[in-house]
């Protein structure tokens, strides 16, 4: 980036994705908490206070999970690592984490990565339970107290492994499932053969908790269906946008924004047009990306007469115009909302999650009417 009198000394800011708490690196990975996180937080501590236990006990138990669900994931990274796939990020949710990987593993690479997880939570329970030399009876494990604390940690990393073994995505055993089946259909018809599994496993569990008035069981079988419905929807998309280029379906009618350029002036230019997302230049070179999201921020922080250049992103997602659509996917959504197409060092669009939405619309109408037009 090039050192103008208008960026230097401004302070670096970074997009987060929709519904971050937080954001921190471990590991030199990305994690960050999905603000529905908090409640599971909130209810642990809740039913941790309603037992036998001490305020301290209590504390260390949510924790434990905490850290054991990371652990997890990070199980999945590790692997994943060795295959040589890079982890953009994790994210944490109520029932679980996430790792998003750079790009979609081999069928014969993803049973192991998907296996790490649920490995690293037989591992916390078999260590925890053999540092314990009397066994409390599993009827003790119901009422917490401070006596039974290590051994429903290690219960609880004993439920984790069970749970994500299930034979439906988008748990692990799901990951599993899918690439048994990729290795005789397509990866993107077996990510929705696995996402089905998985939604008609969470109606399942959903029934089940609301006859049973286990309302702790509903709400985790709408988390997986709501994770299964998305796997199944990228599926899709990955296939509707296999075989096009990016500029197939990038924007190329936008504006453009100098990096003296003030908030409020953005502002103007966000009211005056469709665009939320805009390319900050120095002359000729693309120095940052300008979000909506950003633009509020700053306006609200920093007050409408700050520079563009002290809100922009200066990592922005670059994506060459001839990459492969559906590997470019992954891409914007890391990116959050938009990616720019760089040709080298000029600017030749911006690929938008909007964009990709209607992309994928107007060709999921093209193949409709040419079903029809053979009927």
């Amino acid at each position: 980036m090039a050192d103008t009198p208008a960026n230097r000394g401004q302070k670096e800011t970074k997009p987060q994705g929709p519904g971050t708490v937080g954001r921190l690196k471990i590991f030199g990975i990305p994690v960050r908490l999905h603000f529905t996180f908090l409640l599971l937080l909130v209810f642990l501590i809740f039913i941790g206070f309603g037992g036998s236990q001490s305020g301290p006990a209590a504390a260390v138990y949510v924790l434990a999970l905490l850290v054991s669900v990371f652990l997890h994931e990070v199980g999945h990274a590790l692997v994943a690592r060795i295959y040589g796939l890079r982890t953009l990020e994790i994210v944490m949710y109520p029932i679980g984490g996430v790792s998003r990987l750079e790009r979609l593993p081999g069928a014969r690479q993803e049973p192991l990565i998907a296996l790490a997880g649920p490995f690293v939570n037989l591992v916390i329970a078999v260590v925890l339970l053999a540092t314990q030399h009397d066994f409390l009876p599993l009827e003790n494990l119901r009422i917490p107290t401070d006596a039974n604390l290590i051994e429903r940690i290690a219960v609880g990393n004993l439920l984790l492994a069970v749970f994500n073994l299930l034979p439906a995505y988008p748990m692990d055993g799901g990951r599993v499932l899918r690439s048994l089946i990729a290795l005789r259909k397509s990866e993107d018809e077996a990510t929705r053969m696995a996402a089905g599994a998985g939604r008609l496993l969470a109606a399942g569990m959903g029934l089940f908790g609301l006859l049973s008035a286990n309302f702790l069981l509903v709400f985790v079988a709408l988390f997986v269906y709501l994770g299964a419905s998305q796997e199944g929807e990228a599926a899709r998309g990955r296939s509707l946008t296999s075989g096009f280029p990016v500029r197939a379906a990038m924007v190329t009618d936008f504006r453009t924004l100098s990096h003296s350029n003030s908030i409020r002036e953005a502002g103007d230019v966000l009211l005056s047009t469709s665009q939320q997302d805009f390319p900050v230049v120095n002359g000729e070179e693309v120095i940052g990306l300008l979000t909506r999201s950003a633009l509020i921020r700053a306006m609200m922080r920093e007050g409408p007469e700050s520079y563009v250049a002290g809100a922009m992103d200066r990592n922005f997602v670059r994506v060459p115009p001839d990459m492969e659509l559906a590997k470019a996917l992954p891409q914007v959504s890391r990116a959050g909302s938009c990616a720019l197409v760089m040709d080298g060092e000029r600017l030749q669009g911006l690929l938008t999650a909007e964009n990709l939405y209607e992309f994928i619309l107007l060709r999921q109408v093209s193949l409709a009417q040419a079903k029809m037009s053979q009927h």
